[in-house]
């Protein structure tokens, strides 16, 4: 049987020299509307790029009223060089009129009601349940979804069947942290392609399941 428990702990202490990734800071210190436009903007960029984008917004920006009021072609500025910041102005724009007009520019607390949200998949669903409001939810990545296959604790073929097959077999007391801990481990040990075999603590538990070479 898969000792998760060991695993996720060893993990969690390997982290302790990382950098955790940006939206979770955000996280700790700002509201769930922070931490929805700092995941829209995370998404196919480097944690570095968004953080600094995340800081011109939101020193611009506070909540939803003022940032629709941004010009969109401002509003590129801002966040440039995100990737595909031109698509993601005027998403953010459409966002935070929906919250103005339809949620009294309360970010939602429903998965459901997040997705109805245009440009917000599970993922970032997942990510202001689960930060912004502390409630359970998994939120499954690239990172999450390759290293718990991997490791040989799932056999699932995309991010959305992992987060269900989670649900199911991932202790609840993980559902808030797995995310934290799979994604600061995947961007610096157990890295997409040679993974770090040789200095990762969990190796012993590990199936290797798909690693063709590692280092």
């Amino acid at each position: 049987m898969f000792d998760i428990d060991t695993v996720l702990k060893s993990i969690r202490h390997e982290n302790k020299r990382f950098i955790e990734p940006i939206v979770t800071t955000i996280s700790r210190k700002r509201t769930p509307f922070h931490v929805l436009i700092s995941c829209l903007l995370s998404l196919r960029t480097k944690d570095q790029t968004t953080s600094a984008a995340s800081c011109r917004l939101f020193a611009v920006a506070d909540n939803p009223e003022e940032m629709m009021k941004i010009p969109i072609p401002k509003l590129e500025k801002l966040i440039y060089p995100v990737g595909f910041y031109r698509t993601k102005a005027r998403k953010i724009n459409e966002i935070c009129k929906i919250l103005i007009g339809e949620y009294h520019s309360r970010v939602p607390d429903e998965i459901d009601e997040l997705l109805k949200l245009n440009g917000v998949g599970r993922k970032t669903a997942n990510l202001v349940v689960t930060l912004g409001y502390k409630k359970p939810g998994i939120c499954v990545d690239t990172h999450v979804h390759r290293i718990t296959n991997r490791l040989g604790y799932v056999k699932t073929m995309n991010p959305h069947e992992t987060e269900f097959t989670l649900r199911e077999k991932l202790p609840k007391k993980y559902w808030l942290t797995i995310n934290d801990l799979l994604v600061t481990y995947g961007q610096n040990i157990c890295v997409p392609i040679s993974p770090k075999c040789s200095i990762c603590q969990v190796s012993i538990y590990c199936r290797k399941v798909g690693v063709t070479r590692h280092r």
